[in-house]
């Protein structure tokens, strides 16, 4: 076996990858992130800010966040 390897000197043809796998990727990084983003948003408002976490969801909430962070 090791003879006809070195006898071909071709390179192994590359395997086409399916779309379908390449989509699911995207949509398994977009998916955990999202999480990322909500889990990261709870523990920093509920569980370190000790406020409700219905307030998180609050558009005024978001509106003085972005105050505090753009003030002048």
């Amino acid at each position: 076996m090791n003879e006809q390897t070195e006898e071909n000197n071709e390179p192994a043809p590359k395997r086409k990858r399916s779309g379908w796998w390449t989509l699911l990727k995207v949509v398994l990084i977009l998916l955990f992130l999202a999480l990322a983003l909500v889990g990261g948003t709870y523990a920093g408002y509920v569980v370190l800010g000790k406020q409700d976490p219905g307030d998180m969801l609050k558009w005024e909430t978001w509106r003085h966040v972005y105050d505090l962070v753009f003030a002048p």
